[in-house]
């Protein structure tokens, strides 16, 4: 990494770039921004905001079941509970006996509380706590290369299933007669959207993915003119949110997770003033 670091410091002259924990943060942001910027546009499209809120909550589920059963990497056991759930709530959503986002909310709700009542037995909950609010300054450079698979692995998934996928938030009826498999279809994106939230969450914090990934789809579809320049737009709002975000969180000493939400939701409030005049 001391190569990268060099070559970034080079086209950086600035004095935050000195320091290893910033540049580790800013390639983590780059390559985190694309995918919800991606996923967002159809989370958005699917009026599936609710959803991922579901699973961020849920983590704290996920990171209990894996002290329960004395799994110590906590990554796979949120995205082990994430993965389930996700397909807990489509199979019932699609039932059709309780509006979408009732059914979301009663899973959200129990999710939250079960993790909560175990994570807090004996008083325990404190090391826990910064999943809440995440620290994408904490980021390794083995964790970097894991993202940068990540990215890889959207990216393809999503060439592969997107017009599908489109087709099927526009007309689900429609795609099933052209030979869609909608079922299969939508359980690759939730199961791809459970994922990389809850390998975020580690640096974005359940409280504040939710909005990392809703935000910057919901100010590009304000200004976009089809679906080609939602994903772009989407994607360039989420890159520019979050290197900004995490700028200033540098210069001002704040949350990172947090200036980057605020940055996005500027973006969106200039947007639809945009879109409204």
């Amino acid at each position: 990494m001391e190569t990268v670091y060099e070559m970034m410091r080079a086209v950086l002259p600035f004095a935050w770039a000195r320091y290893d924990f910033m540049l580790n943060a800013l390639l983590a942001m780059l390559l985190m921004s694309p995918v919800m910027g991606i996923l967002g546009t159809m989370a958005v499209n699917n009026k599936m905001a609710f959803f991922s809120d579901a699973l961020g909550h849920s983590a704290l589920t996920g990171i209990a079941l894996g002290v329960a059963l004395g799994v110590d990497n906590k990554m796979l056991s949120m995205i082990a509970f994430g993965v389930f759930l996700a397909l807990v709530i489509v199979r019932v959503k699609a039932a059709g006996s309780a509006s979408a986002d009732t059914v979301i909310s009663v899973f959200s709700s129990l999710s939250t509380a079960v993790g909560l009542a175990v994570l807090a037995a004996n008083g325990g909950f404190g090391k826990y706590s910064q999943y809440l609010i995440g620290d994408i300054l904490s980021v390794t450079p083995g964790q970097i290369l894991l993202l940068v698979g990540v990215l890889a692995a959207v990216v393809v998934i999503w060439a592969l299933i997107y017009n599908k996928l489109l087709l099927i938030s526009v007309n689900a009826d429609l795609a099933a007669s052209r030979g869609i498999r909608t079922r299969l279809v939508e359980d690759i994106f939730v199961v791809t959207v459970a994922a990389v939230v809850m390998i975020s969450i580690r640096w974005i914090g359940i409280l504040l993915i939710n909005s990392m990934l809703i935000l910057p789809a919901a100010a590009a579809r304000n200004i976009s003119r089809n679906s080609r320049s939602y994903t772009g737009l989407s994607v360039l709002i989420a890159l520019v949110s979050g290197v900004s975000g995490l700028l200033l969180s540098f210069w001002w000493n704040t949350s990172a997770g947090a200036s980057v939400v605020l940055v996005s939701a500027v973006v969106f409030f200039v947007t639809f003033i945009f879109r409204r005049r």
